[in-house]
């Protein structure tokens, strides 16, 4: 009966995404992204250390990843990510990660993802077309904890330190393989036909109204991260 009930309410929701427009998806993944970046940040001692929080130079956040599959595991998912600029946070782009993996694993499950991009080479894969984290861009899975332990190499050359929710738990996570490229079914509808990520990410681009909830979370992560570390 339970799984008859999952299976109803999946296909509920995409009959109803299909009635939104994309602007209007566009928008709730903000607001998605907004609330799974507030929920690890207010999980005492099990989230994201202050100190990579506070280091970070561009947070991504993947709400709700769907990982599907028999066997062969397929992930999917569109996330939202921001980068620091001289004048505080910049706009959000629209990304969408892609990546397989080999498994025993049946069913369909849900799964929030961020990532913390770490120096300016990250950055650097971000404002590309598209990169494969792994091949093209250093990942690690991310300490987890209140303060990184000492002797982590967090610091180092990684530019990418990968974090997974699901199911309650949460943990630091290798995404190797997954290919990152941009959104533009979100991008256009939500900034216009001339939109690019780079002008986005480097501040050229003003946030618009609706962005704001998804910036006022990545600014309280920051200011909590400052005030604890």
């Amino acid at each position: 009966m339970k799984k008859i009930v999952s299976l109803f309410a999946i296909a509920l929701l995409a009959t109803l995404a299909c009635w939104a427009t994309p602007k209007q998806e566009a928008e709730k993944r903000l607001h998605d992204a907004a609330d799974v970046l507030q929920e690890i940040m207010n999980v005492p001692d099990k989230g994201i250390p202050m100190e990579v929080v506070e280091h970070a130079k561009c947070i991504a956040v993947i709400p709700h990843e769907i990982t599907a599959g028999l066997v062969f595991g397929v992930k999917h998912g569109k996330g939202v990510a921001t980068c620091r600029t001289p004048n505080g946070w910049s706009a959000p782009v629209f990304f969408s990660i892609t990546g397989g993996s080999w498994g025993l694993q049946i069913g369909l499950e849900g799964i929030d993802n961020v990532l913390m991009i770490m120096n300016q080479k990250g950055m650097d894969r971000l404002l590309s077309n598209e990169f494969q984290i792994g091949a093209e861009a250093s990942a690690s899975a991310g300490p987890v904890g209140r303060h990184a332990a000492a002797g982590t190499d967090w610091k180092l050359d990684t530019e990418i330190l990968s974090y997974s929710r699901s199911k309650g738990i949460f943990a630091g996570v290798t995404l190797d393989g997954a290919w990152v490229s941009p959104d533009e079914a979100s991008m256009v509808p939500f900034y216009g036909e001339n939109s690019n990520s780079e002008d986005v990410l480097s501040g050229k681009v003003p946030p618009p109204p609706s962005a704001r909830v998804f910036l006022a979370a990545v600014r309280s992560a920051e200011q909590q991260a400052k005030k604890e570390s």
